[in-house]
């Protein structure tokens, strides 16, 4: 895992990162190559912007989320509220935890979103510096119920992704300045006539827009099914 390809990146869902990660962390389950993508680091004695070079290999030339598995604070351990100061700021949380479901509609952990703040409480000043923290559901509680009253979770590590605001919803979708896209269009104006044809005639057969959906929604029924298979097999 040394090397990836121009154009790899590291976008796991939430469903991957607390049924898959977490879950093969916590039960000490590959973890030599587990902490190769997510290596362990307690998070909360870094200041954000020192995590980055430290993330797992298939996150360090991204530019906007990292990755990381943050041990329980001995603090915390003893009952007590761990500890999110840093040199510079403090993580500070931001509304209340929200459960995780999985494709199958079950409860399979809890999620903590927190804010980092330079300074010194109460007289912070926000950052762009976002933190997700995933505790996983013990597997003996797993339910549908979607009340976390009586449910226990496991806390001997967490999973945290560090990520910064960009100004697109996904890194990869993001459009060109629109003088290089302009530059753009008008090198692709001279289209053949015959592309023309099959684009309109496509575009203008609802039947053929019908069969194209419906072939979407088969390929992605079968990406789901391949998704169930590796996190079975992936070791």
């Amino acid at each position: 895992m040394s090397s990836f390809p121009p154009g790899y990146r590291f976008y796991p869902t939430e469903e991957e990162l607390i049924g898959f990660y977490l879950r093969n962390k916590l039960e000490h389950r590959g973890e030599d190559v587990m902490e190769q993508v997510v290596p362990v680091a307690h998070v909360h004695r870094f200041d954000p912007w020192q995590l980055p070079p430290i993330s797992g290999e298939p996150c360090r030339r991204d530019e906007e989320q990292w990755f990381f598995f943050c041990p329980r604070q001995e603090r915390e351990a003893h009952g007590g509220r761990p500890t999110r100061i840093t040199a510079s700021g403090y993580w500070k949380a931001t509304g209340s935890p929200t459960l995780v479901y999985s494709s199958m509609n079950r409860v399979m952990g809890k999620k903590r979103t927190m804010v980092f703040y330079r300074g010194r409480a109460p007289n912070g000043t926000k950052t762009q510096w976002k933190m997700n923290e995933y505790r996983a559901l013990e597997e003996s509680a797993a339910s549908t119920i979607h009340s976390s009253a009586a449910q226990k979770f496991r806390s001997e590590f967490t999973l945290c992704r560090i990520h910064t605001k960009s100004g697109s919803s996904r890194s990869f979708d993001r459009r060109p300045s629109e003088a290089v896209a302009a530059a753009n269009t008008d090198a692709q104006k001279p289209v053949s006539a015959k592309r023309s044809l099959s684009h309109d005639s496509t575009s203008s057969d609802g039947n053929g827009s019908q069969r194209a959906l419906r072939r979407r929604g088969e390929d992605d029924a079968r990406l789901d099914n391949d998704n169930s298979e590796l996190l079975q097999d992936w070791f």
